[in-house]
């Protein structure tokens, strides 16, 4: 397909801190790839083992929509906003830094790592005022479906963002098939699969693959093997 890019799991870029292994999919912190700037608005991926009882230290951000998926234990947060929250596997959590804030998250767990995907997304409105928000999700939607986690709009499933985008969360058994729309015309899609092996539009993506996908109105997803995976539908241009 001309309208699509791979993203092998080993082409990533990686940092090995000891207290933090980090693999990014998009140019970040020391790793650059001209290549590999940003897909749409869709600026960092970065898939985050944090050892126990360790973490990011207080920074901050500014204009930028971030995304936290735990996928394997648990992440404290505290910001200065004033929240202090510690999200869980199944959760996700959203902050829009807008005009500026300052935050800090620890794996609180004394006895086991903390795995997480965070990703960022350009917003599409600047300086808005900070804003926090986590929820669990119910992972029976997940089974063999496309159970959306993240939308544009406060009253719809899913925690919401300033941004034209909608994540979706999938756990397919294998040999299952199913297809997805595209909401909005004009954005892609970037498809991460977390583990297993799908095959997306007829591409094969193995354990932490991923593809990004433009100018189609659909996906066609299905798992060779039982997988788990996440889509985002986001806007190509800035």
């Amino acid at each position: 397909m001309n309208n699509s890019v791979i993203h092998k799991a080993d082409t990533r870029g990686n940092a090995n801190h000891g207290w933090l292994n980090a693999y990014h999919s998009f140019s970040f912190a020391n790793w650059y790839n001209p290549e590999r700037v940003q897909f749409g608005v869709l600026r960092v991926l970065n898939d985050d083992t944090i050892a126990a009882g360790m973490g990011f230290g207080t920074h901050p951000h500014d204009n930028m929509e971030i995304i936290t998926i735990p996928l394997e234990g648990d992440l404290a947060h505290k910001d200065s906003m004033g929240n202090e929250a510690t999200i869980k596997t199944g959760d996700v959590q959203v902050m829009s830094a807008g005009s500026g804030i300052r935050h800090s998250e620890f794996n609180p767990n004394a006895d086991h790592q903390t795995k997480l995907f965070q990703i960022w997304l350009f917003p599409n409105k600047q300086n808005v005022t900070p804003r926090y928000q986590q929820i669990t999700l119910d992972k029976s939607l997940q089974k063999n479906d496309f159970a959306q986690v993240l939308s544009p709009n406060e009253n719809d499933e899913g925690v919401w963002i300033h941004q034209d985008a909608w994540f979706y969360m999938s756990d397919f058994d294998a040999n299952f098939s199913k297809n997805l729309t595209l909401k909005k015309e004009g954005n892609g899609f970037y498809i991460m699969n977390i583990d297993g092996e799908i095959e997306v539009n007829g591409s094969k993506l193995e354990k932490r693959d991923a593809i990004g996908i433009w100018d189609t109105s659909e996906l066609e997803i299905k798992a060779n093997t039982a997988s788990k995976f996440l889509v985002m539908e986001i806007p190509m241009e800035q």
